[in-house]
């Protein structure tokens, strides 16, 4: 098995013009829908992001979320190593990376990132050598910290996280509220079902 310090850092891309601070109390709301996620994390000078379906608020407040986290995986190595991890919500135009995130592991391909072209930025406000780096394009993105729970990451991959910070595009997310009805259908966000199959957030129904 390859070391941790095996994967290649990417270069970062500055802050995408449209991101914006969403307040900690609205931050449950990037995630209610259920969308897939990239997960990203950073130890020591490296860096990974992968895909995963299984993520979901679980608190307001302080904001809580969970993700399911292989044993097998790079990026599970370094938020343990870590105790961080960023959430982003990938769109429609980023399918395929997705997929290929989600399918190719840094363990045998350590320049996956710059293989499939992801476009990383730091955190706004955080150190970029100490935090995991956020991947441009997404919808929105989370940065937490890992509430350490050793029984549910060892028998179920079950990792939980504090938001710390969290951000959205403000074309599709502004004042508390996801805007896709109005936004460009490239902003949706993205839902997992299996096979390389998604599908893309669709209309709102108010009641």
């Amino acid at each position: 098995m390859d070391s941790i310090h095996s994967a290649h850092r990417p270069a970062l891309m500055p802050t995408p013009p449209h991101a914006r601070p969403v307040p900690l109390d609205k931050a449950y709301r990037l995630l209610n829908h259920g969308p897939t996620v990239l997960v990203s994390a950073a130890h020591a000078g490296q860096h990974n992001v992968m895909a995963a379906s299984w993520a979901c608020a679980l608190d307001f407040a302080p904001p809580k979320v969970t993700v399911v986290l292989d044993k097998t995986t790079r990026t599970r190595e370094l938020v343990e190593a870590s105790g961080q991890f960023a959430l982003q919500l990938p769109t429609v135009p980023m399918a395929a990376l997705t997929v290929a995130l989600g399918t190719d592991s840094a363990k045998t391909q350590p320049d996956k990132l710059q293989r499939h072209g992801v476009e990383p930025f730091s955190a706004p406000g955080h150190p970029a050598h100490t935090t995991p780096p956020l991947v441009q394009g997404c919808a929105a993105w989370l940065l937490c910290r890992v509430l350490p729970e050793p029984h549910n990451q060892q028998a179920y991959d079950l990792f939980i996280g504090e938001v710390v910070a969290a951000w959205a595009d403000k074309r599709v997310f502004r004042e508390g509220h996801w805007e896709f009805d109005t936004a460009p259908d490239a902003l949706r966000t993205l839902h997992y079902v299996a096979g390389g199959q998604f599908y893309a957030t669709g209309k709102s129904v108010p009641v």
